[in-house]
């Protein structure tokens, strides 16, 4: 399995994958920012919701859009890559995976995707987002929003909880993988050569 084309199909998929959950996603980060307001302007998911359509119709759920779209598609290609790699280098000599190395294999590519993309992406997102909702926002666009917090913070500004991203994101990927294998497996029969 070669992991350019991981990265082609992986990239593909976390983009579509973001276009149909940006919306949920928006609604659960305005309800945490909205958590922490001194006067919070939400009694719950269905009033945020009808309050957005209300002030900015369907295309409100996507406001930020951006800012996880250009996160989404690294994100899913440095996993598929990473773990395609990692497979690569650790099937035996029949190209087969042991159970433990199928976890360890996800492990990595979700280790990997968090600190070169989720860590610094999902800071990014919930500045953006919470910028969005600002009586004037400072962020004209993606990349001047970057380079803004970057200049604030340093790149250091956008690797806030590093840690518990790479923890979550190792074992996510690390049972993501491995239920995935073991189920296409039990459905091939057993037979792992066919697609």
């Amino acid at each position: 399995e070669h992991p350019g084309k991981a990265v082609m199909a992986g990239g593909f998929a976390g983009g579509f994958e973001i276009l149909c959950t940006f919306p949920t996603e928006y609604v659960k980060t305005q309800l945490q920012l909205d958590s922490r307001a001194v006067t919070p302007r939400y009694t719950g998911i269905g009033d945020c919701i009808k309050k957005t359509f209300a002030t900015h119709g369907a295309r409100g759920f996507y406001r930020g859009l951006s800012s996880l779209l250009y996160g989404s598609i690294p994100k899913a290609s440095v996993r598929f890559m990473g773990y395609e790699a990692l497979r690569n280098k650790l099937v035996d000599k029949d190209g087969k995976l042991t159970q433990g190395r199928t976890i360890l294999c996800g492990l990595g590519a979700g280790v990997m995707e968090a600190i070169v993309i989720v860590c610094p992406m999902e800071t990014i997102k919930v500045k953006f987002i919470h910028d969005q909702n600002q009586a004037n926002p400072r962020y004209k666009g993606f990349f001047h929003g970057v380079k803004e917090i970057v200049r604030a913070e340093g790149l250091r500004g956008t690797y806030q909880g590093l840690t518990a991203t790479v923890l979550k994101q190792g074992s996510n990927q690390a049972i993501r993988f491995f239920v995935f294998n073991n189920l296409k497996s039990y459905f091939q029969g057993g037979d792992n050569a066919k697609e």
